[in-house]
Protein backbone atom coordinates (compact mmCIF):
# COMPACT_ATOMS: atom_id res chain seq x y z
CA UNK A 1 0.00 0.00 0.00
CA UNK A 2 2.87 2.40 0.81
CA UNK A 3 4.40 1.76 -2.59
CA UNK A 4 1.04 2.36 -4.28
CA UNK A 5 0.55 5.63 -2.41
CA UNK A 6 4.08 6.75 -3.33
CA UNK A 7 3.41 5.98 -6.98
CA UNK A 8 0.14 7.89 -6.99
CA UNK A 9 1.60 10.93 -5.27
CA UNK A 10 4.95 11.24 -7.05
CA UNK A 11 5.28 9.26 -10.23
CA UNK A 12 2.02 8.75 -12.11
CA UNK A 13 0.37 11.37 -14.30
CA UNK A 14 -2.40 11.62 -16.86
CA UNK A 15 -1.13 11.04 -20.37
CA UNK A 16 -1.41 13.91 -22.83
CA UNK A 17 -4.09 12.00 -24.71
CA UNK A 18 -6.19 11.23 -21.62
CA UNK A 19 -5.93 14.77 -20.25
CA UNK A 20 -6.97 16.12 -23.65
CA UNK A 21 -9.99 13.79 -23.67
CA UNK A 22 -11.00 14.81 -20.15
CA UNK A 23 -10.52 18.50 -21.00
CA UNK A 24 -12.63 18.21 -24.15
CA UNK A 25 -15.29 16.21 -22.31
CA UNK A 26 -15.62 18.76 -19.50
CA UNK A 27 -15.71 21.58 -22.02
CA UNK A 28 -18.51 19.91 -23.97
CA UNK A 29 -20.48 18.76 -20.94
CA UNK A 30 -20.31 21.79 -18.63
CA UNK A 31 -18.56 24.53 -20.63
CA UNK A 32 -15.55 24.79 -18.32
CA UNK A 33 -12.11 25.36 -19.82
CA UNK A 34 -9.31 23.05 -18.64
CA UNK A 35 -6.12 24.29 -20.33
CA UNK A 36 -2.84 22.35 -19.95
CA UNK A 37 -1.91 24.51 -16.97
CA UNK A 38 -4.76 22.88 -15.03
CA UNK A 39 -3.39 19.35 -15.42
CA UNK A 40 -1.78 19.14 -11.96
CA UNK A 41 -4.97 20.47 -10.37
CA UNK A 42 -7.06 17.86 -12.19
CA UNK A 43 -4.66 15.07 -11.19
CA UNK A 44 -4.72 16.18 -7.57
CA UNK A 45 -8.51 16.17 -7.46
CA UNK A 46 -8.80 12.80 -9.20
CA UNK A 47 -6.45 10.87 -6.89
CA UNK A 48 -9.33 10.16 -4.53
CA UNK A 49 -11.25 8.60 -7.42
CA UNK A 50 -8.33 6.30 -8.23
CA UNK A 51 -8.34 5.05 -4.66
CA UNK A 52 -12.13 4.69 -4.61
CA UNK A 53 -11.99 2.61 -7.80
CA UNK A 54 -8.96 0.64 -6.59
CA UNK A 55 -6.95 1.69 -9.63
CA UNK A 56 -3.16 1.73 -9.48
CA UNK A 57 -2.44 4.59 -11.87
CA UNK A 58 -3.84 7.37 -14.01
CA UNK A 59 -3.16 5.14 -16.98
CA UNK A 60 -5.60 2.64 -15.48
CA UNK A 61 -8.09 5.46 -14.89
CA UNK A 62 -7.84 6.51 -18.54
CA UNK A 63 -8.42 2.90 -19.58
CA UNK A 64 -11.45 2.72 -17.30
CA UNK A 65 -12.95 5.95 -18.67
CA UNK A 66 -12.27 5.69 -22.38
CA UNK A 67 -11.42 2.10 -23.23
CA UNK A 68 -13.50 0.06 -20.77
CA UNK A 69 -16.77 2.04 -20.99
CA UNK A 70 -16.57 3.39 -17.45
CA UNK A 71 -17.42 6.95 -18.44
CA UNK A 72 -21.19 6.58 -18.14
CA UNK A 73 -20.99 5.66 -14.45
CA UNK A 74 -18.02 7.93 -13.70
CA UNK A 75 -19.12 11.18 -15.35
CA UNK A 76 -20.86 12.59 -12.25
CA UNK A 77 -17.81 11.92 -10.07
CA UNK A 78 -15.53 13.38 -12.75
CA UNK A 79 -17.56 16.59 -12.96
CA UNK A 80 -17.67 16.88 -9.16
CA UNK A 81 -13.90 16.47 -9.00
CA UNK A 82 -12.83 19.02 -11.58
CA UNK A 83 -15.38 21.83 -11.08
CA UNK A 84 -14.30 24.77 -8.95
CA UNK A 85 -16.62 25.59 -6.07
CA UNK A 86 -15.31 28.78 -4.48
CA UNK A 87 -18.00 30.49 -2.43
CA UNK A 88 -18.43 32.60 0.70
CA UNK A 89 -21.23 34.10 2.73
CA UNK A 90 -21.76 37.77 1.79
CA UNK A 91 -19.23 37.53 -1.03
CA UNK A 92 -19.19 40.84 -2.92
CA UNK A 93 -21.46 42.37 -0.25
CA UNK A 94 -22.35 45.42 -2.37
CA UNK A 95 -24.84 43.28 -4.27
CA UNK A 96 -26.70 42.28 -1.13
CA UNK A 97 -26.72 45.88 0.10
CA UNK A 98 -28.22 46.89 -3.24
CA UNK A 99 -30.88 44.17 -2.90
CA UNK A 100 -31.77 45.46 0.53
CA UNK A 101 -31.77 49.18 -0.26
CA UNK A 102 -33.11 49.29 -3.83
CA UNK A 103 -33.82 46.18 -5.87
CA UNK A 104 -36.38 44.43 -3.68
CA UNK A 105 -38.37 47.58 -2.99
CA UNK A 106 -38.58 48.39 -6.69
CA UNK A 107 -39.60 44.84 -7.59
CA UNK A 108 -42.37 44.82 -4.97
CA UNK A 109 -43.60 48.24 -6.13
CA UNK A 110 -44.08 46.83 -9.64
CA UNK A 111 -46.39 44.09 -8.40
CA UNK A 112 -50.13 44.50 -8.00
CA UNK A 113 -50.87 41.25 -6.21
CA UNK A 114 -51.18 41.22 -2.43
CA UNK A 115 -48.17 39.63 -0.66
CA UNK A 116 -46.29 38.86 -3.88
CA UNK A 117 -43.81 35.99 -3.96
CA UNK A 118 -40.32 37.24 -4.74
CA UNK A 119 -38.26 34.61 -6.56
CA UNK A 120 -34.46 34.60 -6.31
CA UNK A 121 -32.24 32.14 -8.17
CA UNK A 122 -28.61 31.47 -7.33
CA UNK A 123 -27.64 29.86 -10.62
CA UNK A 124 -24.16 28.68 -9.61
CA UNK A 125 -24.84 28.13 -5.93
CA UNK A 126 -21.92 25.86 -5.04
CA UNK A 127 -22.32 24.81 -1.37
CA UNK A 128 -25.19 27.22 -0.80
CA UNK A 129 -23.52 30.21 0.87
CA UNK A 130 -24.83 32.64 -1.76
CA UNK A 131 -28.38 31.25 -1.65
CA UNK A 132 -28.52 31.41 2.15
CA UNK A 133 -27.01 34.91 2.18
CA UNK A 134 -29.82 36.09 -0.08
CA UNK A 135 -32.34 34.31 2.14
CA UNK A 136 -31.00 36.04 5.27
CA UNK A 137 -31.22 39.46 3.62
CA UNK A 138 -34.76 38.79 2.40
CA UNK A 139 -35.91 37.33 5.72
CA UNK A 140 -34.75 40.48 7.50
CA UNK A 141 -36.67 42.59 5.00
CA UNK A 142 -39.82 40.51 5.39
CA UNK A 143 -39.67 40.95 9.16
CA UNK A 144 -39.61 44.73 8.67
CA UNK A 145 -41.93 45.22 5.67
CA UNK A 146 -44.33 42.28 5.94
CA UNK A 147 -45.63 42.95 2.42
CA UNK A 148 -44.00 40.13 0.43
CA UNK A 149 -42.90 36.50 0.58
CA UNK A 150 -39.84 34.95 -0.97
CA UNK A 151 -38.36 31.70 -2.20
CA UNK A 152 -34.75 30.98 -3.16
CA UNK A 153 -33.54 28.39 -5.67
CA UNK A 154 -29.92 27.27 -5.73
CA UNK A 155 -28.62 25.25 -8.68
CA UNK A 156 -25.24 23.75 -9.51
CA UNK A 157 -23.74 21.02 -11.68
CA UNK A 158 -21.96 19.33 -8.75
CA UNK A 159 -24.00 16.86 -6.71
CA UNK A 160 -21.44 17.08 -3.88
CA UNK A 161 -21.90 20.79 -3.25
CA UNK A 162 -25.67 20.55 -3.61
CA UNK A 163 -25.74 17.99 -0.81
CA UNK A 164 -23.78 20.41 1.37
CA UNK A 165 -26.35 23.10 0.62
CA UNK A 166 -29.21 20.80 1.58
CA UNK A 167 -27.51 19.83 4.85
CA UNK A 168 -26.80 23.53 5.49
CA UNK A 169 -23.94 22.75 7.90
CA UNK A 170 -20.82 24.92 7.62
CA UNK A 171 -17.53 25.39 9.49
CA UNK A 172 -17.91 28.17 12.04
CA UNK A 173 -15.09 30.16 10.44
CA UNK A 174 -16.93 30.23 7.12
CA UNK A 175 -19.81 32.28 8.53
CA UNK A 176 -17.62 35.01 10.03
CA UNK A 177 -18.72 37.47 7.27
CA UNK A 178 -22.36 37.09 8.37
CA UNK A 179 -23.30 40.13 10.52
CA UNK A 180 -23.64 39.25 14.23
CA UNK A 181 -27.37 40.01 14.32
CA UNK A 182 -28.03 37.66 11.42
CA UNK A 183 -25.84 35.01 13.02
CA UNK A 184 -28.04 35.06 16.11
CA UNK A 185 -31.24 34.93 14.05
CA UNK A 186 -30.36 32.43 11.33
CA UNK A 187 -27.56 30.19 12.63
CA UNK A 188 -27.47 27.57 15.33
CA UNK A 189 -24.67 25.46 16.73
CA UNK A 190 -24.27 22.12 15.00
CA UNK A 191 -23.03 19.54 17.47
CA UNK A 192 -21.24 16.47 16.18
CA UNK A 193 -18.91 14.51 18.49
CA UNK A 194 -15.27 15.26 17.78
CA UNK A 195 -16.01 17.67 14.93
CA UNK A 196 -14.58 21.14 14.56
CA UNK A 197 -16.99 23.97 15.45
CA UNK A 198 -19.86 24.09 12.98
CA UNK A 199 -23.11 25.97 12.50
CA UNK A 200 -26.33 25.10 10.74
CA UNK A 201 -28.87 27.31 9.03
CA UNK A 202 -32.06 27.42 11.11
CA UNK A 203 -34.90 25.25 9.76
CA UNK A 204 -37.19 28.25 9.22
CA UNK A 205 -34.74 29.58 6.63
CA UNK A 206 -33.84 26.18 5.17
CA UNK A 207 -37.49 25.66 4.26
CA UNK A 208 -37.36 28.72 1.99
CA UNK A 209 -34.30 27.58 0.02
CA UNK A 210 -34.38 24.70 -2.48
CA UNK A 211 -31.43 23.11 -4.26
CA UNK A 212 -31.48 21.36 -7.62
CA UNK A 213 -28.90 20.06 -10.08
CA UNK A 214 -28.56 22.05 -13.29
CA UNK A 215 -26.03 22.07 -16.09
CA UNK A 216 -25.83 25.64 -17.41
CA UNK A 217 -24.84 24.19 -20.77
CA UNK A 218 -28.26 22.55 -21.16
CA UNK A 219 -30.34 23.90 -24.04
CA UNK A 220 -33.17 24.88 -21.68
CA UNK A 221 -33.76 25.18 -17.95
CA UNK A 222 -36.87 23.66 -16.28
CA UNK A 223 -37.68 26.65 -14.07
CA UNK A 224 -40.14 29.53 -13.83
CA UNK A 225 -39.92 32.42 -16.26
CA UNK A 226 -40.94 35.08 -13.77
CA UNK A 227 -37.85 35.12 -11.56
CA UNK A 228 -37.15 38.49 -9.91
CA UNK A 229 -33.40 38.23 -9.26
CA UNK A 230 -30.85 35.84 -10.76
CA UNK A 231 -27.34 35.68 -9.34
CA UNK A 232 -24.74 34.25 -11.74
CA UNK A 233 -21.53 35.39 -10.14
CA UNK A 234 -17.94 34.33 -10.75
CA UNK A 235 -18.70 31.32 -12.95
CA UNK A 236 -18.82 32.76 -16.48
CA UNK A 237 -15.08 33.45 -16.33
CA UNK A 238 -14.55 29.69 -16.74
CA UNK A 239 -16.63 29.57 -19.96
CA UNK A 240 -15.76 30.27 -23.57
CA UNK A 241 -17.22 33.54 -24.93
CA UNK A 242 -19.80 31.82 -27.11
CA UNK A 243 -21.01 29.74 -24.17
CA UNK A 244 -21.12 32.83 -21.93
CA UNK A 245 -23.52 34.50 -24.36
CA UNK A 246 -25.76 31.43 -24.60
CA UNK A 247 -26.01 31.01 -20.83
CA UNK A 248 -26.81 34.68 -20.27
CA UNK A 249 -29.44 34.62 -23.01
CA UNK A 250 -31.13 31.58 -21.50
CA UNK A 251 -31.14 33.09 -18.01
CA UNK A 252 -32.55 36.40 -19.22
CA UNK A 253 -35.47 34.40 -20.59
CA UNK A 254 -36.32 33.35 -17.03
CA UNK A 255 -36.43 36.91 -15.66
CA UNK A 256 -39.71 38.78 -15.32
CA UNK A 257 -39.80 42.25 -16.92
CA UNK A 258 -38.02 44.55 -14.50
CA UNK A 259 -36.07 41.65 -12.99
CA UNK A 260 -32.35 41.78 -12.30
CA UNK A 261 -29.32 39.74 -13.35
CA UNK A 262 -26.26 39.99 -11.07
CA UNK A 263 -22.83 38.97 -12.36
CA UNK A 264 -19.57 38.80 -10.45
CA UNK A 265 -17.45 41.95 -10.34
CA UNK A 266 -14.68 40.02 -12.09
CA UNK A 267 -17.08 39.51 -15.00
CA UNK A 268 -17.86 43.17 -15.64
CA UNK A 269 -16.43 43.02 -19.16
CA UNK A 270 -18.71 40.10 -19.98
CA UNK A 271 -21.65 42.34 -19.14
CA UNK A 272 -20.78 44.82 -21.87
CA UNK A 273 -22.51 42.58 -24.41
CA UNK A 274 -25.73 42.16 -22.41
CA UNK A 275 -28.77 43.82 -23.96
CA UNK A 276 -30.14 44.96 -20.60
CA UNK A 277 -30.01 48.23 -18.69
CA UNK A 278 -27.04 48.40 -16.33
CA UNK A 279 -28.06 49.89 -12.99
CA UNK A 280 -24.90 49.25 -10.94
CA UNK A 281 -21.53 47.51 -11.39
CA UNK A 282 -22.30 43.99 -12.72
CA UNK A 283 -26.07 44.52 -12.12
CA UNK A 284 -28.47 44.53 -15.10
CA UNK A 285 -32.23 45.07 -15.33
CA UNK A 286 -34.54 43.47 -17.89
CA UNK A 287 -36.61 46.25 -19.41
Amino acid sequence: MAALAHRLEDDDHLSDADFSKISNLIGQQVGIKLPPGKRLMVEGRLRRRLRALNLASFSDYGDYLFRRDGLETEITYLINAVTTNKTDFFREPEHFELMQKKLVAELIAQRRDRMPLLKVWSAASSTGAEAYTAAMVLADMVSQRRDFRFAVLGTDISTDVLETGRRAIYPAEQVVPVPPGMQSRYLMQARRPGARPEVRIVPELRRLVRFDQLNLMSESYPYDRDVDIILLRNVLIYFEKADQAKVISRLIGHLRPGGYLLLGHSESMIGTSITMRQVAPAVFQKT
